[in-house]
């Protein structure tokens, strides 16, 4: 019954599996708020150059002296 007691004691003070528990939650936060981030970021980037896109539509210069053109939906220009 003592041995029992003791590795019951020995099984409640062990904190390894607790201490990794809060390193993966940890883990999953920073992870999670990097994507969300990177997500932001992309977004971001895709509206600057969308309404890039719309300004320049018909007033960009080509290589043969016309105006260009820019399609915002697919972000093909010619």
């Amino acid at each position: 019954m003592t041995k029992l007691l003791s590795m019951a004691k020995a099984f409640r003070d062990e904190e390894s599996g607790a201490a990794m528990v809060e390193y993966s939650i940890l883990v999953g936060i920073i992870a999670g708020a990097a994507i969300l981030a990177i997500v932001a970021i992309g977004l971001w980037v895709s509206g600057r150059f969308t309404g890039l896109c719309g300004i320049l539509d018909g007033n960009g210069v080509t290589a043969a002296g016309g105006s260009g053109t820019c399609d915002a939906t697919t972000g093909a220009g010619s």
